[in-house]
Parts: C-alpha cells; sequence; structure tokens
C-alpha cells in the first residue's frame, strides 16, 4: 500500500479486533435466579425492546441456538436489562448493552457460561449476538447488534436474533468516543419485554 494512505474501514477493522479480544470477566457458577422466574414459554419468541426514542422489535431464533435464546428470554422475564444501558456502540459495526451499572437483582457473575451454538445465521445488520472473551464457550448475558455487515463474526460469535422492527432507533443510539466504542452518557433500555407472536 502506497505512503500512509488507509483503507476506509482501517478504524472500524481496529475497533473489531479489539471488540474480539474484549475482556467480559465473567465468572463460572450456579444460575441463582429468584424462584417466580421460570423457564421462558417457547412460544414468545419475540422481544419488544422499549427506547427513550420508541420501539424495537426483536425475533428470536431458538432453533439456531436454543441455550442462547432460553437465557436471554429468562433475563427478560427477570427485567434484568430494564435501565441497563448501551455502553459500547461503534460506529459502522454494533451497539452492546448487558453491562450493569446498577443493581439488578439478580447475581449475574454467577450465571454459567454458555457453550458456543455456532449457526448460519448471518451477522448483518440488525443481528443479534452474544458478547463473550476471547474464550468461545465464555458469554453469559451480554448481546450486541450488528449495524453493518460483519462477515468477520460469521461462525465465531453465536448469533441468537435479528431486529425486525426499529431499526432506526438503534442507528440513532449515542455512539462511543474511544476506539473501544465506550459511551460517555449512553442510552439506556425502559424496558424488554417477551411478546406473544399474535400481537407482533
Amino acid at each position: 500500500m502506497p505512503g500512509k494512505i488507509r483503507p476506509r474501514n482501517w478504524s472500524n477493522t481496529m475497533n473489531r479486533r479489539k471488540f474480539i479480544g474484549g475482556s467480559l470477566g465473567l465468572c463460572a457458577g450456579a444460575l441463582i435466579l429468584p424462584g417466580m422466574i421460570n423457564r421462558a414459554n417457547n412460544r414468545h419468541d419475540l422481544i419488544e425492546m422499549k427506547l427513550h426514542s420508541g420501539t424495537v422489535t426483536i425475533s428470536l431464533f431458538p432453533e439456531l441456538a436454543p441455550n442462547h435464546v432460553d437465557r436471554i428470554k429468562t433475563l427478560v422475564q427477570a427485567r434484568f436489562y430494564d435501565g441497563m444501558p448501551f455502553a459500547r456502540v461503534i460506529e459502522g459495526f454494533m451497539a452492546q448493552t448487558g453491562d450493569p451499572v446498577k443493581e439488578t437483582g439478580l447475581d449475574y457473575l454467577r450465571l454459567p457460561k454458555l457453550a458456543a451454538e455456532f449457526n448460519s445465521l448471518p451477522f448483518e445488520r440488525g443481528t443479534l449476538g452474544m458478547a463473550r472473551s476471547r474464550h468461545p464457550h465464555s458469554a453469559s448475558h451480554q448481546f450486541f447488534i450488528t449495524s453493518a455487515r460483519s462477515r468477520f463474526m460469521d461462525q465465531n460469535y453465536t448469533a441468537f436474533g435479528k431486529v425486525t422492527r426499529g431499526m432506526e432507533l438503534i442507528d440513532g443510539l449515542r455512539r462511543g468516543c474511544s476506539e473501544l466504542g465506550t459511551v460517555v452518557n449512553p442510552d439506556v433500555i425502559k424496558s424488554m419485554r417477551l411478546i406473544p407472536l399474535k400481537a407482533a
């Protein structure tokens, strides 16, 4: 490559590499949830995520990643994501949430790590994937939504859902200033709820 010219996506490439190697500091252990939280009903494979700017509808794919979908649905039932910030948002790449900044009422550090469920769902605009450390079997409670095609993530991260409505609201989230995408004053999730298919 002549001179100091960099590819147009050089900055994004660096961000993505750091995303892959990002440390989540997750701990193994027994899953402890309140007794009132039951296993999510398999008929509810849609989620409504309410932001201050509007509502995002998410379709889940339990046939592709059953354990990851079950974990997300269980956490949604526990209202774990209510008030959760989108703490990492990288322009042209992804928005990540699930790292609590306040008490959630759930000991998320003791959630068992999930074995990877790599599948055929491509990481394109609107795909949901589970965040993890460098170890492929370390996902727990953080997830991200890709804002553009990210082929390097295919078969390397577990994809489990897709935004079907409201992707423009994800595009409108406050971006991070650093290469890691850390947002100083992040937008938050007002609520996440499972909804029946007939209600979508």
